[in-house]
């Protein structure tokens, strides 16, 4: 959908404004001139209660809240010219049930999304999360869920070397389950700690040639980009069901990566393009795949294409 120029808002913008609470009400149609058709694979929906975060005295939120109904869902995604969408709960407090509360809503949203709308639901690997866990795979069947999301931000280990008898076994449930739909598992990634790309390189290892791995923003930092980008290839070709976004991912990585794929071909219907809002935003993370010189090929494969095999093509 081509934006126009301008800073007119038509009538029927303004009665869709209407229709959402006031807080998205200053979020309108952009008029830069996107141009082109566009999915996001990560895109979180539900509200995040403010928290004391690191030094805070009092409880801050340091994002916009999720989308939280159908209305709000649909405006954000017309406000962005975003065909598709995968969603997933919002997290990012220390409560281990919060993230839980939205699958839910996630369900809900992807019943209600007219085929525009898939979803990831939460599930954990902590034992301490069983039951909440096996209570989301409970849902696996509702229309539009299609994939699993799971993060070590909120405890726990990447690595299997370090997992106890307990935690193993439930993350082999969780992955049990992800292979019978041959659905993806999304990984959250970030630079040391929990969820270092090195724990995830393990787990690739032992389970990656049959379960689906979606590795969240490519390792997620600098170190984490330059281990995957020295082994994508070896991936890929060594058959393991490997498959990134490139949200929150420094230029330097995106560029190396999409213009190696570019070059070679391998891996390219692996890597897809994902907004993570309300964390990230939606036009910088446009501008790193569309000012990248590649082909418009390969651009179109990052934007839709893969999205539409990997997340979309089975909705109604």
């Amino acid at each position: 959908m081509m934006h126009q120029a301008g800073s007119s808002v038509s009538l029927s913008k303004v009665e869709s404004i209407a229709r959402v609470p006031e807080e998205y009400a200053h979020d309108i149609p952009l008029t830069m001139g996107f141009g082109r058709k566009v999915f996001s694979v990560h895109n979180h929906v539900g509200h995040l209660e403010p928290w004391p975060f690191y030094e805070s005295e009092v409880p801050v939120s340091p994002a916009d809240p999720g989308p939280a109904t159908a209305e709000e869902l649909d405006h954000f995604m017309k406000c962005r010219g975003m065909e598709k969408t995968l969603i997933i709960p919002n997290y990012g407090i220390p409560v281990q049930a919060q993230p839980f509360s939205h699958n839910e809503l996630v369900v809900r949203l992807c019943r209600q999304g007219g085929g525009k709308v898939a979803g990831a639901l939460w599930v954990s690997g902590l034992p301490q999360n069983r039951e909440l866990t096996e209570n989301a795979l409970t849902l696996l069947e509702e229309p539009g869920i299609a994939a699993l999301k799971m993060s070590y931000l909120l405890g726990g280990t990447a690595d299997p070397r370090k997992w106890d008898e307990a935690t193993t076994k439930l993350h082999e449930t969780i992955f049990r389950a992800a292979m019978e739909k041959d659905i993806p598992i999304h990984f959250h990634t970030s630079p040391g700690g929990g969820s270092d790309i090195l724990g995830f390189f393990e787990i690739i290892k032992r389970w990656g040639k049959e379960l689906k791995i979606h590795l969240v923003h490519m390792g997620g930092g600098v170190s984490g980009h330059i281990r995957l980008l020295s082994r994508w290839s070896e991936l890929i070709e060594g058959g393991y069901r490997v498959y990134l976004d490139t949200s929150w991912a420094i230029g330097f990585a995106v560029r190396k990566l999409l213009q190696e794929v570019d070059r070679t071909g391998i891996g390219a219907d692996r890597i897809m393009f994902g907004c993570d809002e309300p964390w990230s935003d939606y036009e910088s993370e446009f501008w790193k795949i569309q000012g990248a010189r590649i082909s418009e090929e390969i651009k179109e494969r990052i934007f839709w294409g893969n999205a539409q095999e990997q997340y979309f093509s089975k909705l109604a």
